[in-house]
């Protein structure tokens, strides 16, 4: 199975709240690359790699992390893994 590349912008209460700390947790649970962020216009992007059940078991825990209240929407598109990520980190 090839690895392929997730990335979600959420959008909603999803800065200064935790969220991308509480995605960085979640993320110790899955066999999963990435980074999560926050954009500029208010929301936060996660761009993670890793095999397709894996990804998409990681998408449905970050809402039942306690998250799911403060996401109003997601975004999400898919594309090939182009690797270069170490582990999974918050970029500032």
């Amino acid at each position: 199975m090839s690895r392929q590349r997730m990335k979600i912008l959420y959008s909603g209460h999803v800065q200064g709240v935790g969220f991308r700390y509480a995605v960085k947790s979640a993320a110790r649970g899955f066999e999963v690359t990435g980074t999560v962020r926050n954009l500029p216009d208010g929301r936060v992007e996660l761009m993670v790699e890793g095999e397709t059940p894996e990804l998409e078991a990681f998408r449905r825990a970050i809402p039942e992390a306690g998250l799911g209240g403060l996401i109003r929407h997601e975004d999400v598109s898919w594309s090939e893994a182009g690797g270069g990520f170490r582990g999974f980190e918050i970029v500032q």
